[in-house]
Protein backbone atom coordinates (compact mmCIF):
# COMPACT_ATOMS: atom_id res chain seq x y z
CA UNK A 1 0.00 0.00 0.00
CA UNK A 2 0.96 3.74 -0.85
CA UNK A 3 -0.46 6.59 0.47
CA UNK A 4 -0.82 9.59 -2.59
CA UNK A 5 1.09 12.10 -1.63
CA UNK A 6 -0.83 15.32 -2.75
CA UNK A 7 -3.75 13.53 -0.58
CA UNK A 8 -1.34 13.77 2.42
CA UNK A 9 -0.55 17.33 1.63
CA UNK A 10 -4.18 17.98 1.49
CA UNK A 11 -5.02 16.63 5.05
CA UNK A 12 -2.08 18.84 6.63
CA UNK A 13 -2.90 21.86 4.84
CA UNK A 14 -6.49 20.97 6.55
CA UNK A 15 -4.80 21.00 9.88
CA UNK A 16 -2.82 23.48 9.57
CA UNK A 17 -5.75 25.53 8.14
CA UNK A 18 -7.83 24.44 10.98
CA UNK A 19 -10.54 23.88 9.18
CA UNK A 20 -12.40 22.54 5.59
CA UNK A 21 -13.00 25.79 4.15
CA UNK A 22 -10.08 27.68 5.00
CA UNK A 23 -7.61 24.29 3.49
CA UNK A 24 -10.06 25.33 0.22
CA UNK A 25 -9.23 28.79 -0.18
CA UNK A 26 -5.47 28.33 0.36
CA UNK A 27 -5.63 25.49 -2.22
CA UNK A 28 -7.91 27.23 -4.60
CA UNK A 29 -10.36 24.36 -4.65
CA UNK A 30 -13.59 23.85 -3.11
CA UNK A 31 -14.44 23.07 0.53
CA UNK A 32 -16.29 19.79 -1.35
CA UNK A 33 -13.25 18.81 -3.56
CA UNK A 34 -11.08 19.56 -0.56
CA UNK A 35 -13.47 17.10 1.40
CA UNK A 36 -13.52 14.93 -0.92
CA UNK A 37 -9.34 14.35 -0.94
CA UNK A 38 -9.66 13.83 2.79
CA UNK A 39 -12.57 11.29 2.23
CA UNK A 40 -10.63 9.23 -0.57
CA UNK A 41 -7.36 8.82 1.32
CA UNK A 42 -9.35 7.92 4.43
CA UNK A 43 -10.95 5.02 2.56
CA UNK A 44 -7.65 4.29 0.72
CA UNK A 45 -5.82 3.51 4.52
CA UNK A 46 -9.24 2.59 5.65
CA UNK A 47 -8.52 4.89 8.74
CA UNK A 48 -10.40 8.01 10.24
CA UNK A 49 -7.81 11.04 9.73
CA UNK A 50 -9.68 13.92 10.54
CA UNK A 51 -11.82 15.13 13.14
CA UNK A 52 -14.07 17.43 11.47
CA UNK A 53 -14.19 19.91 14.56
CA UNK A 54 -13.62 23.46 15.03
CA UNK A 55 -10.53 24.12 14.59
CA UNK A 56 -10.12 20.81 12.90
CA UNK A 57 -8.17 18.02 14.24
CA UNK A 58 -6.54 14.51 13.49
CA UNK A 59 -7.01 11.28 14.58
CA UNK A 60 -3.63 9.32 16.06
CA UNK A 61 -4.02 7.72 12.63
CA UNK A 62 -4.01 11.34 10.99
CA UNK A 63 -1.29 12.67 13.33
CA UNK A 64 1.05 10.47 11.43
CA UNK A 65 0.09 11.11 7.74
CA UNK A 66 0.53 14.97 8.52
CA UNK A 67 3.88 14.39 9.87
CA UNK A 68 5.06 12.23 6.84
CA UNK A 69 3.67 15.10 4.65
CA UNK A 70 5.36 17.56 6.86
CA UNK A 71 8.48 16.31 6.70
CA UNK A 72 8.25 15.73 2.87
CA UNK A 73 7.88 19.36 2.52
CA UNK A 74 10.91 19.92 4.38
CA UNK A 75 12.74 17.60 2.53
CA UNK A 76 11.75 19.08 -0.73
CA UNK A 77 12.61 22.30 0.81
CA UNK A 78 16.16 20.85 1.12
CA UNK A 79 16.67 19.53 -2.44
CA UNK A 80 15.27 22.59 -4.09
CA UNK A 81 17.75 24.41 -1.81
CA UNK A 82 20.57 21.82 -2.67
CA UNK A 83 19.53 23.01 -6.70
CA UNK A 84 20.06 26.61 -6.09
CA UNK A 85 16.31 27.19 -6.28
CA UNK A 86 13.44 28.35 -3.96
CA UNK A 87 15.53 31.82 -3.15
CA UNK A 88 15.97 35.03 -4.69
CA UNK A 89 13.78 35.90 -7.91
CA UNK A 90 12.55 32.17 -7.56
CA UNK A 91 10.89 32.83 -4.17
CA UNK A 92 9.61 36.39 -5.20
CA UNK A 93 8.05 34.79 -7.81
CA UNK A 94 5.37 33.37 -5.85
CA UNK A 95 7.23 29.64 -4.74
CA UNK A 96 5.21 29.02 -1.53
CA UNK A 97 7.35 29.64 1.49
CA UNK A 98 8.12 26.15 3.61
CA UNK A 99 6.01 25.99 7.22
CA UNK A 100 8.21 24.59 10.07
CA UNK A 101 5.73 24.35 13.19
CA UNK A 102 7.84 24.67 16.50
CA UNK A 103 7.04 24.50 20.11
CA UNK A 104 8.30 26.58 22.55
CA UNK A 105 7.51 27.93 26.03
CA UNK A 106 6.52 31.35 26.81
CA UNK A 107 9.48 32.98 28.22
CA UNK A 108 11.85 31.99 25.97
CA UNK A 109 9.68 33.15 23.22
CA UNK A 110 8.93 36.14 24.92
CA UNK A 111 13.21 37.04 25.37
CA UNK A 112 15.52 35.21 23.13
CA UNK A 113 14.16 32.82 20.50
CA UNK A 114 12.83 34.90 17.92
CA UNK A 115 16.25 36.26 16.97
CA UNK A 116 16.99 32.96 15.75
CA UNK A 117 14.39 32.42 13.77
CA UNK A 118 15.17 35.81 12.41
CA UNK A 119 17.98 35.18 10.81
CA UNK A 120 17.36 32.06 9.31
CA UNK A 121 14.13 33.72 7.52
CA UNK A 122 17.14 35.84 6.04
CA UNK A 123 18.36 32.93 4.74
CA UNK A 124 15.68 30.89 3.95
CA UNK A 125 12.01 31.41 2.31
CA UNK A 126 10.41 29.51 5.19
CA UNK A 127 7.59 30.72 7.80
CA UNK A 128 7.21 29.62 11.42
CA UNK A 129 3.83 28.31 12.94
CA UNK A 130 4.87 28.71 16.70
CA UNK A 131 3.22 26.85 19.23
CA UNK A 132 3.43 28.45 22.84
CA UNK A 133 3.34 25.92 25.88
CA UNK A 134 5.10 25.24 29.36
CA UNK A 135 8.06 23.44 28.61
CA UNK A 136 7.23 20.33 31.03
CA UNK A 137 4.60 19.89 27.88
CA UNK A 138 6.27 20.75 24.50
CA UNK A 139 7.61 17.78 23.90
CA UNK A 140 4.26 15.87 23.66
CA UNK A 141 3.41 18.35 20.48
CA UNK A 142 7.04 16.67 19.18
CA UNK A 143 5.14 13.54 20.07
CA UNK A 144 2.07 13.83 18.18
CA UNK A 145 3.58 15.65 15.37
CA UNK A 146 2.37 18.65 15.43
CA UNK A 147 6.12 20.33 15.31
CA UNK A 148 9.14 19.41 13.96
CA UNK A 149 11.20 21.19 16.95
CA UNK A 150 10.50 21.87 20.21
CA UNK A 151 12.25 23.88 22.79
CA UNK A 152 11.41 21.88 26.20
CA UNK A 153 12.71 20.12 29.96
CA UNK A 154 12.89 16.80 28.58
CA UNK A 155 16.21 15.94 28.20
CA UNK A 156 15.39 11.99 26.84
CA UNK A 157 14.79 12.40 23.76
CA UNK A 158 11.08 11.77 22.27
CA UNK A 159 10.95 9.01 20.39
CA UNK A 160 12.62 9.39 16.08
CA UNK A 161 14.02 13.03 17.36
CA UNK A 162 17.12 14.39 17.87
CA UNK A 163 18.37 16.60 21.37
CA UNK A 164 21.06 19.19 22.84
CA UNK A 165 21.10 21.16 25.31
CA UNK A 166 20.19 24.73 25.37
CA UNK A 167 21.17 26.10 28.61
CA UNK A 168 19.71 26.94 32.02
CA UNK A 169 16.78 29.59 32.69
CA UNK A 170 16.98 30.88 36.21
CA UNK A 171 14.19 32.11 38.13
CA UNK A 172 14.14 34.31 41.00
CA UNK A 173 11.13 34.58 42.93
CA UNK A 174 10.70 38.75 42.93
CA UNK A 175 8.18 41.60 44.29
CA UNK A 176 7.72 45.63 44.28
CA UNK A 177 9.06 46.67 47.91
CA UNK A 178 5.82 48.35 48.75
CA UNK A 179 4.06 44.31 48.18
CA UNK A 180 6.83 43.23 50.56
CA UNK A 181 6.67 45.20 53.02
CA UNK A 182 2.73 45.09 53.06
CA UNK A 183 2.75 41.25 53.42
CA UNK A 184 5.78 40.61 55.55
CA UNK A 185 8.07 39.17 52.91
CA UNK A 186 11.83 38.94 53.06
CA UNK A 187 14.43 37.40 51.28
CA UNK A 188 15.16 34.31 53.63
CA UNK A 189 11.90 33.66 55.59
CA UNK A 190 8.84 31.88 53.87
CA UNK A 191 6.90 34.37 56.78
CA UNK A 192 4.00 35.60 54.67
CA UNK A 193 3.78 33.54 51.70
CA UNK A 194 0.16 31.55 52.75
CA UNK A 195 -1.51 35.01 52.52
CA UNK A 196 0.23 36.70 49.85
CA UNK A 197 -1.22 36.97 46.82
CA UNK A 198 0.89 35.55 44.20
CA UNK A 199 0.83 35.59 39.63
CA UNK A 200 0.95 32.43 37.48
CA UNK A 201 1.24 32.42 34.44
CA UNK A 202 -1.67 29.80 33.90
CA UNK A 203 -3.17 27.18 35.78
CA UNK A 204 0.07 24.67 34.53
CA UNK A 205 2.21 26.87 36.28
CA UNK A 206 4.21 24.92 38.69
CA UNK A 207 7.51 27.23 38.96
CA UNK A 208 5.32 29.62 42.14
CA UNK A 209 3.98 26.41 43.41
CA UNK A 210 7.55 24.54 43.68
CA UNK A 211 8.81 27.77 45.41
CA UNK A 212 5.92 27.41 48.34
CA UNK A 213 7.09 23.70 48.64
CA UNK A 214 10.46 24.59 49.11
CA UNK A 215 9.75 27.35 51.72
CA UNK A 216 7.63 24.49 53.40
CA UNK A 217 4.35 26.68 52.72
CA UNK A 218 1.09 24.82 50.99
CA UNK A 219 0.94 25.77 47.64
CA UNK A 220 -2.56 26.08 47.39
CA UNK A 221 -3.16 28.54 50.30
CA UNK A 222 -2.19 31.50 48.75
CA UNK A 223 -4.64 33.67 46.36
CA UNK A 224 -3.59 33.52 42.44
CA UNK A 225 -3.83 36.45 39.70
CA UNK A 226 -3.30 34.32 36.20
CA UNK A 227 -1.78 36.46 33.59
CA UNK A 228 -1.15 34.07 30.40
CA UNK A 229 1.51 36.06 28.22
CA UNK A 230 5.26 36.23 29.57
CA UNK A 231 5.55 39.90 29.30
CA UNK A 232 2.37 40.86 30.75
CA UNK A 233 3.02 38.45 33.79
CA UNK A 234 6.39 40.57 34.09
CA UNK A 235 4.47 44.00 34.40
CA UNK A 236 1.35 42.46 36.61
CA UNK A 237 4.37 41.57 38.98
CA UNK A 238 5.73 45.00 38.61
CA UNK A 239 2.82 46.65 39.61
CA UNK A 240 2.57 44.95 42.61
CA UNK A 241 -0.09 43.09 41.67
CA UNK A 242 1.44 40.00 43.63
CA UNK A 243 4.56 37.79 43.82
CA UNK A 244 5.93 35.44 40.96
CA UNK A 245 9.40 33.99 39.45
CA UNK A 246 10.92 36.00 37.17
CA UNK A 247 13.95 35.20 34.60
CA UNK A 248 16.67 37.89 34.65
CA UNK A 249 15.81 38.95 31.34
CA UNK A 250 12.98 41.01 32.95
CA UNK A 251 13.91 41.32 36.38
CA UNK A 252 17.92 42.18 36.25
CA UNK A 253 17.57 45.93 35.61
CA UNK A 254 14.25 46.32 37.88
CA UNK A 255 16.82 44.95 41.02
CA UNK A 256 19.33 46.64 40.36
CA UNK A 257 17.38 50.35 40.58
CA UNK A 258 15.47 49.20 43.42
CA UNK A 259 12.21 48.71 42.12
CA UNK A 260 11.75 44.95 42.69
CA UNK A 261 13.22 43.39 45.61
CA UNK A 262 13.99 39.10 45.39
CA UNK A 263 11.68 37.32 48.33
CA UNK A 264 11.60 34.08 49.81
CA UNK A 265 15.09 32.49 49.60
CA UNK A 266 16.83 31.04 46.59
CA UNK A 267 16.29 30.65 42.84
CA UNK A 268 14.91 27.74 40.22
CA UNK A 269 16.97 26.80 37.62
CA UNK A 270 15.00 25.25 34.73
CA UNK A 271 17.40 23.46 31.95
CA UNK A 272 16.16 23.82 28.51
CA UNK A 273 16.99 21.48 25.69
CA UNK A 274 16.15 21.53 21.88
CA UNK A 275 14.52 18.71 20.46
CA UNK A 276 14.15 18.10 16.85
CA UNK A 277 13.01 15.41 14.00
CA UNK A 278 15.56 13.41 13.25
CA UNK A 279 16.03 14.22 9.56
CA UNK A 280 18.83 14.92 7.32
CA UNK A 281 17.66 18.79 7.13
CA UNK A 282 20.06 21.64 6.35
CA UNK A 283 17.42 23.47 7.12
CA UNK A 284 16.03 22.08 9.81
CA UNK A 285 20.10 21.86 11.17
CA UNK A 286 20.34 25.84 10.73
CA UNK A 287 17.40 26.05 13.11
CA UNK A 288 19.13 23.76 15.38
CA UNK A 289 22.65 25.63 15.19
CA UNK A 290 21.23 29.58 15.48
CA UNK A 291 18.52 28.67 18.51
CA UNK A 292 21.63 26.86 20.30
CA UNK A 293 24.09 30.08 19.31
CA UNK A 294 21.21 32.43 20.61
CA UNK A 295 20.88 30.79 23.45
CA UNK A 296 24.59 30.29 24.72
CA UNK A 297 24.50 34.49 24.58
CA UNK A 298 21.21 34.56 26.88
CA UNK A 299 21.04 31.59 29.06
CA UNK A 300 23.13 30.11 31.99
CA UNK A 301 25.94 27.42 30.54
CA UNK A 302 24.39 24.01 31.56
CA UNK A 303 25.99 22.78 34.50
CA UNK A 304 28.96 19.65 33.77
CA UNK A 305 28.52 16.02 34.99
Amino acid sequence: MQIPLDLARTLAVVIDEGSLDAAARRLHLTPSAVSQRVKSLEQQLGRVLLVRSKPARPTDAGASVVRLARQLALLEHDTLTAFGLGHGDDAEAGARPVSIPLAVNADSLGTWFLPALARVAQQHPVVFDLHRDDQDFTAGLLESGTVMGAVTSQSTPVAGCLVRPLGVMRYQAVATPEFAERWGLTSTSPAGFDAAPLVDFDRRDDLQRDHLAALGVDPDLPPRHYVPASNDFAVAVKLGLGWGMLPGFQSDDELARGELVRVGGGPIDVPLHWQQWNLRSPLLELIADELAAEAKQSLRAPESG
